[in-house]
């Protein structure tokens, strides 16, 4: 399994070209992209979403939920705030997902690097 984070998917249903999106294309053709929750809501949430994006990143695999995920994605959060680096709560909550199912993430964002480095999150 591969997640992709809500800048990866956008730019792949964009059609662009970049190292994220063929990551996006090659996880998908093999059946092994899934989404973190919180990327299907980011997603879903574009008032600008073509209806085949729409159908098609609602029916990708959710990464479920796990009990303490809510405390650990706080608590990640937290630990990258003491060291004055930036984690938006949506972050916490995608990095957390991945975290949780050992599921590296493909993304474009590159705040997600703090959660690499200090949390264990794996990117690609």
């Amino acid at each position: 399994m591969i997640a992709a984070d809500t800048s990866a998917l956008s730019s792949y249903f964009k059609g662009e070209q970049n190292r994220e999106t063929d990551l996006v294309h090659d996880a998908f053709r093999a059946g092994e992209l899934v989404v973190p929750p919180v990327v299907v809501t980011e997603m879903l949430s574009d008032p600008l979403a073509r209806r085949d994006m729409l159908e098609t990143v609602a029916e990708f695999y959710q990464l479920p939920v796990h009990e303490g995920y809510w405390v650990r994605a706080g608590e990640a959060r937290r630990h990258l705030a003491q060291k004055r680096l930036k984690a938006k709560t949506a972050d916490a909550l995608i990095a957390q997902s991945c975290i949780d199912h050992d599921v590296a993430l493909i993304t474009r964002d590159g705040d997600f690097r703090h959660f690499a480095k200090h949390c264990g999150l794996k990117l690609l």
